[in-house]
């Protein structure tokens, strides 16, 4: 997985940023800010190299983040939904798109909308046929590509076993999400619901000072001149020459 893919910056994780920074001699980096949401933004290095990939591979799910939850007790639906909406807000990096430009990508934020869960009753079949159906979607759900030129860029379903059970089908592209993604999501997925349960009307948790897109446009910034120049040279120096090939044995000849 990528380092710098995921979700907006905490406080802790802006710390670790610029802790890694200094190990690194990095003294000359421009500061990391919030810039302008207008016109077209440019991607980071990890975004650029998957949106390359998808490029290559349209339909592939190699990058997608399946996650299933098994949920157990009573689920008040519309204060999940609302849950996940607000994740969605706050998070603008699961509605970003990507749009290819004059043959370069760039990425747009898409508007915050409600985030719909859709409902799929299983309640009707024997345990056994449950199971089944329950594997069945949810490989489904994770070979299912997305498209990057759409947003969100994060899936969810709700499966209905019981008026006490149900499992929740998450998926995500790894250009939005990491694993360092799913601990924020996760955290902040529990406190959202326990306060709409409790009939709060707002989110509670503080707005994020930075988010994805700033650091795209901060490592943009930093990685030019002499500085890429050595991360160009170092690279060169390194892959020069004849790559090896594993040679592993197949049946069917190696592609491209």
């Amino acid at each position: 997985m990528s380092k710098d893919s995921g979700l907006g910056f905490s406080e802790q994780k802006l710390a670790l940023l610029a802790s890694l920074l200094e190990e690194e001699g990095v003294t000359q980096a421009p500061s990391l800010k919030r810039i302008p949401r207008d016109g077209e933004l440019p991607l980071s290095a990890a975004q650029t190299g998957l949106w390359l990939l998808d490029q290559l591979e349209p339909s592939s799910a190699a990058y997608n983040i399946p996650v299933r939850h098994d949920l157990k007790g009573y689920l008040d639906v519309g204060a999940f939904e609302r849950s996940l909406s607000e994740i969605v807000r706050r998070h603008e990096v699961l509605r970003t798109y990507y749009l290819r430009v004059d043959g370069h990508p760039v990425q747009k934020i898409a508007p915050p909308e409600l985030f719909r869960v859709p409902i799929i009753d299983l309640e009707g079949l024997s345990e056994a046929s449950r199971e089944e159906e329950v594997a069945r979607l949810a490989s489904a759900e994770a070979g299912q590509p997305f498209d990057l030129g759409k947003a969100p860029l994060i899936r969810a379903r709700l499966l209905k076993l019981g008026w006490d059970e149900h499992v929740l089908l998450l998926n995500f592209h790894h250009i939005a999400f990491d694993g360092w993604s799913y601990g924020v999501f996760e955290k902040e997925l529990t406190a959202l619901y326990d306060a709409f349960l409790q009939g709060e009307e707002a989110s509670s948790l503080p707005e994020l000072p930075l988010q994805y897109v700033d650091f795209a446009v901060w490592q943009k910034q930093w990685l030019q001149g002499e500085i890429l120049q050595e991360q160009w040279d170092y690279w060169h120096k390194k892959l020069r020459g004849t790559l090896p090939v594993l040679e592993l044995p197949t049946d069917r000849p190696r592609p491209a």
